[in-house]
């Protein structure tokens, strides 16, 4: 009986310490992707942004979460792929601005 209820205790630390080692937290590009979104609605309720323009770089914020999830599949996320999703925040980033300043208006 002892033997079954550590059995099923052994296993469900295991469940659990596998499932947080799988999700290694990435807090620089989730902050950074919160505050690139912040960005953009901010600028959509200014009027610096079409709806257009928003949709465009949102839909660039959704293919860098699909990016950071399919790195992240694995259980980390290397050095080369952390610089490839930095370089792309990067580009949206500038896109951003550029969209922001373009004197466009609805």
């Amino acid at each position: 009986m002892k033997i079954k209820i550590l059995g099923g205790l052994l296993v469900a630390v295991l469940a659990i310490t596998s499932v947080a080692q799988a999700q290694t937290p990435t807090p620089v590009i989730n902050h950074r992707q919160h505050r690139q979104e912040r960005r953009i609605n901010q600028g959509v309720r200014s009027g610096e942004l079409t709806r257009t323009e928003a949709r465009h770089l949102r839909g660039d914020e959704r293919r860098i979460g699909r990016q950071k999830r399919m790195a992240m599949a694995d259980g980390r996320m290397s050095r080369r792929e952390r610089r490839h999703l930095r370089r792309e925040e990067n580009r949206t980033s500038r896109a951003i601005r550029r969209d922001k300043h373009n004197d466009r208006v609805e």
